[in-house]
């Protein structure tokens, strides 16, 4: 990691999360917890929520309903349950987070794809009572595909089961066993009350056989950066820079937010798809002209040479070459109303190019309880897949393995314009 990374690390400390799990495992409890005890909630949040109880003062943790600091729309209140994904910010002295409270619902599994996209942790919900249900699988399954670093199984309400280790270990067994066909390498399981508080923020008094870290702890220990920085430099162009002004007839820049890698002013690039080279003669941000930039950070970089590049292209360094086909192989999650079946065409959205699709094949859709690819002709609403695509141009991309950032895409309808799938390249 470099020096300049270090810095970013040390000012924004910011770690972006994900909770899922099955329907009443308690995640916007969860959440609500980590609000109040990291006094996260505002006062009018809790006047809100005094208001909604009857209660006649500013309501403790302890006489508030947690799940309403979270449930924000009037239908997740009415129902009891999280229908969109909500987003919560919280802070400590060593960390801030950003929070995606997803939905338990198979209904919704398309919005927990969504907000599970960018998150570097997630917090898998079990509900104790009821063990590893059909959608913690399917969640955590997703959560795998998506190549989420760091996944920690928080078995809640230990309380309603007396706060049993065995009923703990039982299922932390399961978790570990399913996570290892998958080969997910940083698993964390902690028995925890979101309602008490128990082992949340504070160790509490009824979990003392448990001796690891708390959640809070636990996620305040997690690296926030991997070695995006390290990885083959990538830049998809989003938009190409003209201003054509009496003071830069002849400026032209190449914007985007840096996908992976570090650049230097000096640095030989090349631009695909047109395989042109040149050299980098800026790069300029908002804050002013740098020597060094790395990812995630927005950047226009000027070239030593006029050569042609498009929205859409990407710019690499010469030697770190992209994958280039117009075949392609990706695990899909299908999240449209109508099945994905062989010969059907779509738009791939692939960073900031579009290409046009049609399915080749549908290779296997995976039973989320075993993880066997069973044979398939299509993948209905919330199923899983591995999909062959012909692309009507080449796509230039890395694999998910190698890269979430250029491995990754969405797919859309080419009739009604809605996003029906996200897929990752393998």
């Amino acid at each position: 990691m470099t020096e300049a990374n270090f810095k970013l690390v040390e000012e924004v400390e910011l770690l972006r999360l994900v909770t899922v799990g099955s329907v009443d495992d308690g995640k916007s409890t969860l959440i609500g917890r980590l609000l109040v005890d990291t006094k996260g909630a505002f006062e009018d949040q809790l006047l809100a929520v005094r208001k909604q109880k009857g209660l006649d003062s500013i309501a403790t943790a302890a006489d508030i309903d947690l799940a309403m600091l979270t449930d924000g729309l009037s239908a997740e209140r009415e129902q009891g349950i999280t229908i969109d994904v909500a987003y919560r910010y919280f802070a400590t002295p060593k960390r801030k987070f950003i929070m995606a409270d997803c939905p338990g619902h198979e209904q919704y599994t398309r919005n927990m794809v969504t907000g599970a996209s960018t998150a570097s942790a997630a917090i898998i919900l079990i509900d104790a009572r009821s063990g590893v249900m059909p959608q913690t699988k399917r969640h955590t399954h997703i959560l795998g595909l998506l190549g989420i670093p760091h996944l920690i199984v928080a078995v809640n309400k230990m309380d309603l089961v007396d706060f049993d280790q065995a009923v703990f270990e039982q299922i932390r067994a399961e978790m570990n066993e399913y996570c290892a066909k998958q080969g997910v390498k940083d698993l964390i399981c902690i028995p925890i009350s979101a309602l008490d508080g128990d082992m949340v923020a504070v160790r509490g008094n009824n979990l003392d056989w448990y001796e690891g870290k708390t959640l809070l702890e636990t996620l305040e220990s997690l690296p926030t950066l991997g070695d995006v920085d390290r990885l083959p430099f990538r830049l998809p162009v989003q938009l190409v820079n003209r201003p054509q002004t009496a003071e830069l007839p002849d400026y032209r820049g190449f914007m985007g937010t840096i996908a992976s890698g570090t650049i230097r002013v000096g640095d030989e690039i090349i631009a695909v798809p047109s395989g042109n080279t040149s050299t980098v003669k800026e790069i300029v941000t908002f804050d002013g002209n740098l020597q060094e930039a790395f990812a995630p950070q927005s950047v226009t970089l000027t070239l030593n040479d006029n050569i042609d590049i498009s929205r859409g292209d990407m710019i690499t360094r010469v030697g770190e070459k992209t994958g280039d086909s117009k075949d392609l192989t990706a695990n899909v999650c299908w999240i449209g109303d109508e099945p994905l079946s062989a010969r059907k065409k779509y738009i791939i959205k692939h960073t900031t190019n579009s290409v046009k699709a049609m399915v080749s094949s549908v290779d296997f859709k995976t039973d989320i309880h075993t993880l066997d690819h069973l044979d398939a002709d299509e993948l209905v609403m919330n199923e899983i897949g591995r999909i062959t695509f012909k692309l009507q141009k080449p796509l230039h991309y890395d694999s998910y393995a190698d890269n979430r950032a250029t491995g990754s895409f969405i797919l859309i309808d080419t009739f009604t314009n809605n996003t029906v799938g996200a897929g990752m390249i393998v």
